[in-house]
């Protein structure tokens, strides 16, 4: 079924390129859950909707500075509580089937955009489960106390406090810009579920189609204000095994492919028709421990485990040393970055004795991984097979479990696992952006804290040190969270890993980000 699958796939993507020398396909990873990025918080979903929105602030290709999208400028009042955007004007937003707008991109669609996300009373707030986790975990909900329309192409956020974080913050994919047009069309026609599904924005391409598992088609936008791209259409083509993206590859079937198998990186790069492009990632991986159950509520039993596993050898065996192990959540490239902490070392008799002295003669307990390939962990089956047996020589039984990825983030969510393996590649290259999935607001861990973990002063340093304009008393603040993470021992670091991304020879363009992101609209094939 399989093989049937992707032969029918790749009669389908020969069509397509031999009806344009200018069709760009990318071997990804994974189907999106849906097309509006304010409701998911996975890479394999944001690339998915990507290539079709803009944001009010972007960052430069390649780099996690910012720049103009959406707004041309902004202004910041002096006392840090008002910002205020300035919009660009004459930008179209693409036209779909059923759909063709009638008019420009203005204040509208950027206060329908984020209302959606904070105001009950937004018509579609409950649309597609009513779950905005980054902009939830994040507290923007108290942050933004309003966001005003004061014309057409001038809109004002105004916030409870000041927060150093937010320009970045509205560079990240939840951030992007929709259609309230489309969103009233959908909503008139009694349709509103296809809104999440048709994405309509104004970025360089224009959505086609999407056949799950299977492919998504783009075309390009010829009236993108920041010009249209150097090809013209772009092809998803949903291809979750690595060892089948790199057979693709070689054959000319995908010109990109998402996250190879480390083994595979040597003869990558020894063929003359490819190129591995290579960059230390951004991102952290881990095991969480839910400690909210027992006997995981006991940080003893988190040490005593974190010690148990060999990280080495997970290094060694799986990344292929391409990275390092963790000690911190963030990594050290990071001006954040905590040196001083001291890491667990591998020490199973040590893990014996703490667990017989925090009372565990016996524990069975389930060990989460991964169906998919993440840049912060090339295969979590692996993984999680090492550490079973690194568990098993304490006396720890665990039970391997895995569930379909949209379905693992769901049961992870809800608190359903006791250890789990996940992760996080960062947004905007703030540090503010690892901490504050360990965030629990007014006791509620955020809904991407899979450890179910809550500190207050861990959460007081988090809330403070978004409003302090000094790096070094910022810094001051996460060199004590990362203390805490360290000694409460709530997820267990595993790895920073290094990210590749391996092309044909003839694709330019392309500029690796440290963000994870993949994007398209300056790259061409010669």
């Amino acid at each position: 079924m399989h093989r049937a699958l992707g032969w029918g796939l790749a009669a389908l993507l020969l069509c397509s390129t031999a009806a344009s020398a200018k069709t760009l396909v990318y071997c990804s990873e994974g189907s999106p859950e849906n097309f509006t990025p304010a409701l998911n918080t996975t890479g394999t979903s944001f690339d998915g909707a990507r290539p079709v929105f803009d944001r009010l602030i972007e960052f430069k290709p390649g780099t996690i500075e910012i720049r103009p999208g959406l707004a041309e400028s902004w202004d910041i009042s002096p006392d840090g509580k008002t910002v205020t955007f300035h919009l660009r004007k004459g930008v179209k937003f693409g036209a779909t089937k059923g759909f063709k707008p009638t008019r420009d991109f203005n204040a509208d669609d950027v206060i329908f955009s984020f209302k959606r996300q904070s105001d009950p009373a937004n018509p579609y707030n409950k649309i597609g489960g009513g779950k905005y986790d980054y902009y939830n975990d994040m507290d923007l909900p108290k942050l933004v106390t309003s966001i005003d329309r004061k014309d057409d192409y001038t809109v004002v956020f105004n916030l409870s406090e000041p927060n150093v974080t937010l320009l970045a913050d509205m560079a990240m994919d939840f951030a992007a810009i929709q259609s309230a047009e489309f969103a009233d069309a959908m909503m008139k026609a009694g349709t509103p579920q296809q809104f999440d599904q048709v994405p309509v924005g104004t970025g360089p391409f224009i959505f086609q189609s999407y056949q799950k598992d299977a492919v998504i088609r783009f075309k390009a936008n010829p009236n993108y204000w920041g010009g249209k791209p150097p090809v013209d259409e772009l092809v998803y083509a949903i291809t979750p095994d690595a060892t089948a993206r790199y057979s693709k590859l070689k054959t000319n079937e995908c010109q990109i492919a998402s996250y190879p198998r480390p083994a595979d990186l040597a003869e990558m790069q020894k063929d003359p028709e490819l190129q591995v492009l290579s960059q230390p990632g951004l991102n952290i991986g881990y095991l969480s421990f839910n400690a909210q159950k027992p006997p995981f509520d006991k940080k003893e039993v988190r040490q005593a485990l974190s010690m148990a596993i060999d990280r080495g050898a997970i290094l060694k065996d799986v990344y292929l040393g391409a990275g390092q192990q963790a000690k911190n959540l963030i990594p050290p490239t990071m001006w954040a970055y905590n040196d001083a902490v001291v890491d667990y070392p591998y020490d199973p008799a040590k893990a014996k004795e703490m667990l017989a002295a925090a009372g565990v003669k016996s524990l069975d307990m389930d060990l989460w991984y991964m169906p998919v390939q993440r840049p912060y962990n090339p295969d979590a089956k692996r993984i999680a097979e090492m550490m079973q047996s690194d568990l098993a020589k304490v006396g720890v039984t665990a039970k391997l479990v895995t569930y379909e990825w949209g379905e693992y983030r769901k049961r992870l969510q809800a608190g359903e696992a006791t250890a789990a393996l996940f992760g996080w590649t960062g947004d905007n290259g703030d540090p503010d952006n690892f901490f504050f999935f360990l965030g629990c607001t007014d006791g509620k861990p955020a809904g991407q804290n899979a450890a179910k973990w809550c500190d207050p002063k861990f959460n007081q340093d988090l809330a403070k040190a978004r409003q302090l304009s000094s790096q070094a008393e910022r810094k001051k603040l996460y060199d004590e969270m990362q203390v805490i993470e360290h000694d409460q021992e709530p997820v267990l670091n595993i790895a920073h890993s290094v990210v590749f991304l391996p092309m044909r020879k003839n694709v330019t363009g392309y500029a690796m980000s440290p963000l994870g992101t993949h994007e398209f609209d300056h790259v061409d094939i010669k």
